[in-house]
């Protein structure tokens, strides 16, 4: 686990390296003091000359400004080492979440994955920033301020190894109980989250139905859970604090009451290096104290970072061949024999013995009932699912011979749920092709019926999208969707129905279009709507996984009973035909 990690340090290796050197030089010029302070006092007490008492007072101003002049720089390195390996590591767990697939995706709640590459994140940055300088500082003061003790008290010195058992076993302890409750709070918090971002992408929805107050119940108890946990392991951590009072007070009360029992009776030491001991005994119980920080810090962090390394350890469950093809020779699309589940524990198929081929250039539509798996069938094509049984194939070959970024970018998606990103309507379509001129860009629009409401915008094409393309239509957004696709210019072009928020004239016009604009580009159309695929080259009829029946219009009026009541259902009221 520390080895996945520490390879995000990276270009930050310097600072975390040069850190705990300067940490050792400070440590050590602070356990210094004390002793040339110890002199003074004793020379002072012998009653020293002027000239004595000014050449140590300037060593020890020396020393303190160079002390605080090494732990400056210190903070400074630390500072960039931890910042650094922080956005490393988030750029490395969303570099690698960029490589999972829906499959993966489905593992892991988008809220599970906020808080890892957030909160988590942030619990082992803080961790390595003290580990690469407190971590350095505090067992380096314990044993240079516990030498220098021993050459100044001799076995005076010993009385601070009693505390350590006592704290050993109560770190112990404490990490044995604090853990698991750790590990279930991180878990909760993911629900937290999960609440949160559920609430705000469906505020239209809970102000429609006035349920803030359900709302308002829901995250108020996932918020009660995080701290009902939260306040049992704290209250576990909180133990450290009392342990190391309890070290502390026992361990001024040994050296005061030795030491000045030593100071009356015998010779062995003087008050110089009595009030040196002194020193020396808050520097070593302040060292123990930052060690238990560190404890606490570093089991709190523990937990984040096995869920960061989770992440970092998933494997795509689509990877590319070794010797993966580049070259898509046309848009021809067949299914052989082809069943498929979305995991090995799923009971069942989602889809069962599919067998189908789609020529180049031809428009397919399909259709069926809800749950009969159309959405399914076209994600195997561009390979965001790997078929369980059979083969998918493209132009001719298995779609697992071809490099995904070439398979993807040749089969153009526009799937049920339609996204804009915050930015101008220009930007959102130059995901299609970035180098998409302005030309290209009002000739896709043109063919996506776009155009005529884009060019009525004050700004055109440089009208900003809100997140989310929350100020614009549904049909807008579908269409908007539709343009980005066919910038692209694929070899497969894929709508899920993505014209349902479009007026059935509005969509007829853009079928139209659409093969004018891509005759050579494969179009398949999957829809709830009869009148949206009837004019297609070949309709599949799905039902509860498997293909009923392909054949067009005409055909499936005539002879199949699924259809043909889907067009009845949608046309009885007189040319009703929204699935009302």
């Amino acid at each position: 686990m520390i080895r996945k990690l520490a390879r995000s340090i990276r270009e930050f290796k310097k600072p975390s390296i040069v850190t705990p050197i300067l940490v050792s030089f400070e440590v050590v010029l602070e356990c210094i003091i004390p002793m040339i302070t110890a002199t003074l006092i004793n020379s002072i007490k012998a009653g020293c000359e002027l000239s004595v008492i000014v050449k140590y007072g300037g060593l020890l101003a020396l020393m303190a400004v160079l002390s605080l002049t090494f732990g400056a720089v210190a903070g400074a390195t630390c500072a960039t080492a931890s910042c650094g390996f922080a956005r490393n590591l988030r750029h490395d767990m969303f570099t690698q979440v960029q490589k999972f697939s829906f499959g993966n995706i489905d593992r892991f709640l988008p809220s599970s994955l906020v808080t890892r590459m957030t909160t988590d994140i942030t619990n082992v940055q803080m961790a390595y920033m003290m580990i690469i300088r407190t971590a350095i500082r505090a067992p380096f003061m314990l044993i240079f301020a516990f030498i220098m003790a021993f050459r100044l008290g001799g076995r005076l010195a010993f009385i601070f190894l009693f505390t350590v058992p006592f704290l050993g076993t109560g770190l112990a302890l404490v990490t044995r109980f604090a853990m698991p409750l750790f590990r279930k709070v991180f878990k909760k918090y993911d629900r937290l989250n999960e609440s949160i971002q559920e609430n705000v992408g469906a505020m239209r929805v809970v102000k429609s139905f006035v349920r803030e107050e359900h709302e308002k119940k829901k995250f108020g108890a996932a918020a009660e859970d995080v701290r009902r946990d939260f306040t049992k392991a704290e209250r576990i951590l909180a133990l450290n604090g009392p342990m190391m009072q309890f070290c502390m007070y026992a361990v001024m009360v040994f050296v005061l009451t030795f030491g000045s029992y030593t100071i009356i009776t015998t010779n062995e030491i003087d008050v110089g290096q009595f009030s040196a001991m002194l020193t020396y005994s808050f520097m070593m119980l302040s060292s123990l104290m930052m060690v238990s920080m560190i404890f606490v810090m570093i089991v709190l962090a523990s937990e984040s970072a096995k869920r960061i390394v989770e992440v970092l350890d998933e494997k795509s469950t689509l990877t590319n061949p070794e010797d993966p093809v580049y070259e898509i020779p046309d848009g021809s699309i067949e299914f052989d024999r082809v069943s498929f589940r979305y995991s090995a524990e799923a009971g069942q198929f989602a889809l069962r013995d599919v067998d189908l081929k789609i020529r180049s250039g031809e428009t397919v539509g399909i259709i069926g009932g809800t749950g009969s798996s159309k959405s399914t069938l076209i994600q195997l094509i561009p390979r965001l699912y790997d078929a369980t049984e059979g083969t998918v194939k493209v132009g001719g070959r298995d779609v697992r011979e071809y490099d995904l970024a070439t398979l993807r970018d040749k089969v153009a998606v526009v799937l049920q749920k339609n996204l804009l990103f915050s930015g101008t309507i220009a930007e959102n379509l130059r995901w299609g092709d970035p180098e998409a001129t302005d030309e290209e860009l009002k000739n896709a629009c043109l063919a996506a019926c776009a155009d005529e409401f884009i060019t009525q915008f004050p700004d055109g094409y440089e009208t900003h999208i809100e997140q989310g393309g929350t100020n614009v239509s549904g049909g807008q957004k579908q269409r908007l969707c539709i343009a980005r696709a066919l910038l692209k210019k694929p070899k497969v072009l894929i709508l899920d129905d993505s014209t349902s928020a479009v007026d059935t004239h509005t969509d007829a016009k853009l079928r139209r279009a659409m093969r004018e604009y891509m005759p050579e580009t494969t179009k398949i159309i999957i829809a709830q709507r009869t009148s949206s695929v009837e004019d297609a080259d070949r309709i599949i009829v799905m039902d509860g996984g498997r293909i009923n029946a392909v054949g067009t219009h005409a055909e499936l009026m005539e002879k199949n009973d699924i259809y043909r009541e889907i067009y009845i259902s949608q046309n009885k009221a007189g040319g009703d035909d929204d699935g009302r």
